[in-house]
């Protein structure tokens, strides 16, 4: 193991110096993140000088990156570094090339070469980002814009990346919630299955040796079986252009809406789907009131933003009639989306003058909603599930060991 010096920003911008060991400078570079640092230096303890590690100039730390795309991890990790060394002081320009020899992705890497470039050619921050829509949205834009005409990029960017950290680790409680339910559903109609096309026809055979009349229920099982097996192909190829063409449909705005709209009408999930929706709006409104943003350009972006066609069209509608001079609150109450609670505190936000710390409220309590509504609704699956797959395979038990005890008359 080797020695690497290196000088590095905590998660505060304060600089850090030390030593760290490692395989090679890209493990030990691997090491100091892991710690929460963002390395500006790292030298190998045969290249330090007597003046110290202040006089290292930055090495080139070459990467080889992870993976080809771009994720939210990515795009999270790059706002918090970002803000941390803009907040330390660090240009811009300085700041994306230490970033990038630290990214993870391949075409990440080339996005932020492309910025510096962009920006060295005379374009600001927020334009260099705006040609590449497909990376950053224009929640990012906007906020950028928004902190360079301000002067406060650094506490802009510390903003939204708390916004992306929090609405990351949302989005990983709704997915480890359904993981679960997602599993034993599919054992259980797996295992339904493997009874169906083995099981049973090995038993239908056994059956047919003895010239008996089977039971109804056992008739009805080998018939499902027999079906299952000749049209399996058939079965598989039907199922699969459903969801193909299911899924095409909702690509289209009309199939969309209607889908959405079929969401908010569920029994008991209509309402997780709702709070969901007013969860997603309420976090980038804060975020953009919080960042100096206006109202209306916040209803703007967040119209654009918002994976909703429905709510899209209500924060259109909203919009519009705020720049009529009404008040945020008349619109959202006579769209009959929101509860009276979210009503009454953008009221109250609009009155004392902290909408964005409003909004920020509803979010949080949003959030508990559907944390809530998931953690009961596992906890009502499991049993549901359980029950129900073990009565359909409780009902192909019976229906196999019928004859048994009809041949064991027989026998006796």
């Amino acid at each position: 193991m080797a020695k690497f010096y290196y000088i590095a920003r905590n998660s505060s911008g304060v600089k850090e110096t030390g030593s760290e060991e490692g395989a090679s400078q890209e493990d030990a570079v691997s090491k100091l993140q892991s710690k929460g640092l963002t390395v500006v230096s790292i030298i190998p303890e045969s290249s330090q000088g007597a003046g110290g590690l202040d006089v290292v100039e930055t090495k080139k730390i070459r990467f080889k990156p992870k993976h080809g795309r771009v994720t939210s991890e990515d795009l999270t990790l790059f706002c918090r570094q970002l803000s941390t060394l803009l907040g330390a002081g660090v240009t811009i320009l300085k700041s994306l090339d230490i970033i990038s020899k630290q990214v993870s992705s391949r075409k990440f890497y080339s996005v932020i070469m492309d910025l510096s470039k962009n920006m060295e050619a005379g374009l600001s921050f927020h334009e260099a980002m705006a040609r590449h829509p497909k990376i950053f949205s224009d929640l990012w834009v906007n906020l950028v814009e928004s902190g360079e005409a301000s002067g406060n990029l650094a506490v802009v960017l510390s903003r939204l990346a708390t916004y992306l950290e929090k609405s990351a680790d949302f989005k990983r409680k709704i997915v480890s919630a359904m993981i679960y339910p997602a599993i034993l559903t599919f054992a259980g109609f797996g295992a339904l299955f493997f009874m169906s096309v083995k099981i049973v026809p090995t038993f239908a055979e056994i059956f047919k040796g003895f010239g008996i009349t089977l039971p109804l229920l056992t008739q009805i099982l080998v018939g499902i079986s027999d079906f299952l097996r000749k049209n399996l192909i058939l079965l598989f190829l039907g199922t699969g252009g459903v969801i193909f063409a299911f899924r095409r449909y909702i690509k289209t705005r009309n199939g969309r809406k209607r889908f959405e709209k079929f969401q908010l009408k569920l029994p008991v999930f209509g309402e997780f789907f709702r709070a969901m929706t007013i969860e997603r709006f309420s976090s980038e409104m804060s975020t953009l009131l919080e960042s100096g943003v206006p109202i209306l350009y916040s209803l703007e972006i967040s119209e654009r933003s918002v994976d909703n066609l429905i709510m899209a069209d209500i924060i259109h509608k909203v919009k519009d009639d705020v720049r009529e001079g009404k008040a945020l609150r008349e619109p959202l109450e006579s769209s009959g989306f929101f509860d009276p609670m979210v009503v009454q505190m953008v009221s109250i936000g609009e009155e004392i003058g902290e909408l964005p710390q409003m909004f920020k409220k509803i979010n949080t309590f949003y959030q508990e909603v559907c944390e809530t509504f998931l953690a009961r609704f596992v906890a009502m699956f499991e049993p549901i599930i359980l029950v129900f797959i073990g009565g359909v395979i409780g009902i192909m038990v019976i229906g196999i060991f019928l004859p048994i005890f009809e041949i064991s008359k027989i026998g006796g």
